[in-house]
């Protein structure tokens, strides 16, 4: 035991030595005007895992030290309210035209106002732009480290006639951080648990990061998966001020698993169809320098085999969308300082950070190479983006704004957001045979974005056949499927409604449409004697009733639709009674309404023709419900944050989070709603003891809504909260169960035999990586109030139910006939087959209380906008029909 103590130690101090001598770029001299880390922060690059304020506070003083080559621009803040920066990094001549740099690239995209001509005149004397975003996942420490020595290299290096070449013929943009809040929590449990020295142990607790752990932002979003959606801040910002520069290519600096190595472009396929063969060919390039920096290096990587370009929402996708070039690094992650391997080597951090740091410098390098073939590139791109578009049968996708007013308003301001034309129609016109009003939205994709515009408003873009093809013999051979995200992503269908598709519009004046989400609403007939009404069925409708709820408010809402004086209202449309409020209610109403964009009428009569009376049983009263969410293990970061979000930020309603392990033993009473988001081994963490305690607090009246995999907790039958079961695998030759025996009776197979004999039984059915589904929904209960017809969840990972019986319960939503169940999305023909006709949403009443479960995850990245009214609904109409004991 002594002795290997003594090797174990000898390898220490050996390591603590040879970081004394590291080289970050062996061979180069430095100017020793530009400040190190250690003469800043106070030790040596590498040593240490920098806070993200240490990280500005060393960009600050690279600024001081140099002034003519690097700017620091502020592009946000984080939900808790840290520094999102951007450093531009180049020469001095060209850091002192950066804005006209800016305005070259934007005049370059104007496809239409700058000819071929013009484009090649200005290109031969335009700077190659790149762009490096590091750390999306917060706890991927040694990206954002690399920032401060891909920077300090850029800036000291004397004797590289290379990094020279990068300063004159380019701007470096380096986000150093995209995500401060996370990597505040990873590199803080990192220093609360480090000890006398380095440990190299992945057990250790150095290593390991408790929940929600720092991948996350503060309100726990894969941010690398937000690049359409726009939910977060750090994601809004960020494209903005990229949409100033246009760079060529954008980097996505990762890390991954300790055991690996470091992986650059190309990506793995399938690719989505509508990058371009330039753009792949730009990315060989990229890589195949990458590849030789490393080999000069001696550094092993790998590309092509993982990490692929279909799912349009990564940071690796979004530059592609608008002509540039994007890639994914990914890097060994030490995880501490130092990560002993499976292959019996020590991968310490200062080496994760120098290879990024290497990728980083020579992705610069190619673009200053060959900028004036990726900037001609870019400018072709645009054009034949609006070719692409003329050539498409149906051009125009055209956005009605009847029945969705406030979907159609996010998707048009959305899109225009990403450097989308989105047009709204000045006055009523015709297109292929159809009338559409005023206001509606009219998308051609035959502009520079097409591309874009197609990818993103289309039901469905096609999965590679031949990659598609091969997922299927994989299957078929028990081995894992290659696809790596979801398949499916249409704004129209997850905003619930569908566009129009014509090749031609006639008579229709428009404008450019805005970017703002929903305009102002207002109150009509604000003087009203008797009650106003507010249509329900929209989000502006939703945030209506949380702002009046919040503002003391008493309103109703009526289960059934009803008729008030010839005007016809949907189900669940809101009541606010003057007699029941305080005086100044029509003043307080019209800011909500301005502040919410849903509009109010205001009636001097209660009576109602059709449907429930304002004072009928069937207009129930809407409290406001305090509202609790399931926190901490075993719960999914994700489902957790997304939930969160979606409730507080886009319906700007509190949720209280308790911890999950303290329902066994908490009062519950003070919450009308308990939301159990997407989770774990729920059974685990609350045991005997919490699920009695939900059960007690549903009877007394609480409104229970179990979210995705969270009804695996509430239908176990040990728990039986709600009377479903998740169901195997169907099997249509299940095998009888038999006792062991030695030997049994001797069969005789063909291939088909064969395939069944050796299927698993009592199997989970096979994980489906997300697709967009159509649902059915049930209009005749109180849960489905306002909503749709159809609804379009996303559906994703192995769980399917039972029905609950008409005994018990109602399945409010269920899910289409297989033939007319995928919309969007490549789904196994097994698990299609199996999920027709099975539950969405359930309703079951448990003594005074229900509870309410989703089968598939309504907040999913907040992007499923079409389920918020849905999910509303559960939590505010859901307390309203129970029948609480105090």
């Amino acid at each position: 035991m002594k002795k290997i103590f003594i090797v174990v130690a000898c390898a220490i101090f050996a390591n603590i030595a040879v970081a004394q001598d590291f080289e970050y770029l062996p061979g180069a001299t430095f100017d020793p005007s530009i400040p190190t880390v250690e003469q800043v922060l106070g030790y040596r690059a590498g040593d240490d895992m920098t806070t993200p304020e240490n990280i500005i506070k060393y960009f600050e003083a690279l600024e001081a030290a140099a002034p003519d080559r690097v700017v620091i621009r502020e592009y946000g803040r984080t939900w808790q309210n840290r520094k999102l920066i951007y450093v531009a990094i180049s020469s001095a001549e060209n850091i002192s035209r950066l804005d006209q740099i800016s305005a070259e690239m934007k005049k370059l995209a104007d496809v239409r106002n700058t000819s071929e001509a013009e484009a090649n005149a200005m290109i031969e004397n335009m700077v190659g732009i790149t762009w490096l975003g590091h750390s999306v996942h917060g706890d991927e420490l040694s990206a954002a480290e690399s920032s401060l020595q891909t920077a300090y290299h850029l800036l000291a290096a004397n004797n590289q006639p290379w990094i020279d070449n990068i300063m004159q013929n380019s701007v470096v943009f380096i986000d150093p951080l995209i995500n401060p809040d996370g990597r505040a929590r990873a590199v803080n449990t990192y220093h609360e648990n480090k000890g006398l020295l380095p440990d190299n142990s992945g057990v250790s607790a150095e290593h390991n990061q408790p929940w929600p752990g720092g991948r996350v932002n503060h309100y726990m979003f894969d941010m690398n998966r937000d690049w359409f959606a726009l939910t977060q801040p750090e994601t809004q910002g960020r494209i903005k001020a990229m949409q100033e520069f246009f760079p060529l290519i954008y980097i996505d600096l990762h890390e991954m698993g300790g055991n690996s190595s470091y992986f650059f472009s190309p990506s793995a396929e399938p690719f989505n169809p509508h990058i371009t063969q330039e753009q792949r060919d730009g990315l060989e390039i990229v890589g195949r320098n990458n590849a030789r920096h490393f080999d000069n290096q001696g550094y092993d990587y790998f590309t092509r085999e993982i990490f692929d370009a279909f799912y349009p929402g990564y940071g690796d996708q979004w530059s592609l969308h608008y002509g540039g070039l994007a890639s994914t690094y990914e890097q060994a992650a030490a995880g501490g300082l130092v990560y002993h391997r499976n292959d019996g080597n020590e991968l310490h951090y200062r080496q994760a950070t120098q290879h990024h740091m290497i990728a980083a410098l020579s992705t610069a390098e190619a673009v200053a190479d060959n900028r004036a073939l990726f900037l001609k590139n870019f400018y072709d791109y645009r054009v034949t983006g609006i070719e692409y578009g003329e050539n498409l049968d149906g051009r125009y996708y055209i956005v009605p704004t009847q029945s969705n007013q406030a979907g159609a308003d996010k998707l048009a301001g959305l899109m225009r957001r990403h450097g989308v034309e989105v047009s709204v129609a000045e006055d009523s016109f015709r297109a292929c045979g159809t009338s559409y009003n005023a206001g509606t939205y009219i998308l051609d994709a035959a502009q520079p974005m097409g591309r874009f515009v197609s990818n993103m408003m289309e039901e469905n873009v096609e999965l590679d056949s031949t990659f598609a093809e091969e997922q299927e013999r994989r299957r078929d051979n028990n081995l894992s499927d290659q696809i790596y995200d979801v398949t499916a992503w249409s704004l129209p269908l997850m905003y619930n409604f569908k566009v129009e598709r014509c090749n031609s519009i006639s008579g229709a004046d428009t404008r450019m449409a805005g970017t703002e989400y929903f305009t102002a609403g207002t109150v009509h007939n604000p003087d009203a004697t008797v009650a106003f009404i507010v249509p329900w069925g929209q989000a502006t409708a939703a945030r209506f009733l949380t702002h009046s709820l919040r503002a003391g408010i008493t309103v109703k809402s009526a289960d059934q639709g009803f008729t008030n004086l010839g005007v016809k209202y949907p189900a669940g449309s809101l009541i606010i009674e003057v007699a029941r409020n305080d005086a100044g209610l029509a003043a307080k109403l019209q800011k909500i309404a301005a502040d919410t964009g849903a509009d109010a009428y205001g009636v001097n009569d209660s009576w109602v023709s059709e449907g429930p009376s304002f004072g009928s049983g069937n207009t129930v009263q809407i409290h406001a419900p305090k509202v609790a969410i399931l926190w901490d293990s075993p719960t999914r970061n994700y489902g957790a944050g997304n939930a969160r979000f979606v409730i507080e930020r886009q319906f700007d309603y509190p949720v209280s989070a308790i911890r999950t392990r303290n329902v066994s033993s908490a009062d519950l009473s003070p919450f009308q709603v308990i939301i159990m988001p997407q989770g774990g081994n729920y059974k685990s963490v609350l045991g005997t003891s919490g699920a009695e305690n939900l059960k007690e607090w549903v009877s007394e009246g609480g409104t229970l809504i179990a979210l995705d995999t969270a009804m695996r907790f509430v239908s176990d039958p040990d728990v039986d909260l709600i009377s479903v079961r998740r169901e195997y695998a169907y099997q249509e030759n299940k095998k009888d169960e038999k006792e062991d025996t030695a030997r049994v009776d001797g069969t005789l197979m063909n291939a088909d035999d064969y395939n069944a004999a050796i299927q698993e039984q009592d199997a989970n059915p096979d994980s489906v990586a997300g697709v967009i589904v159509r649902a059915n929904v049930d209009l005749e209960h109180w849960l489905t109030a306002g909503i749709e017809p159809e609804l379009f969840p996303l559906y994703s990972g192995t769980d399917i139910y039972t029905p609950v019986t008409i005994d018990k319960g109602r399945n409010v939503v269920n899910y289409a006939d297989a033939d007319e169940l995928l919309m969007g999305g490549y789904i196994w023909e097994e698990n299609r087959l199996q999920l027709a006709n099975k539950p969405f949403v359930i309703s079951q009443p448990r003594g005074r209380g229900q509870v309410i479960g989703f089968t598939a995850n309504p907040t999913n990245r907040a992007f499923l906008d079409g389920l918020n009214v849905m999910l509303m609904n559960a939590i505010f109409r859901g307390s309203a029909h129970a029948r609480p004991t105090r």
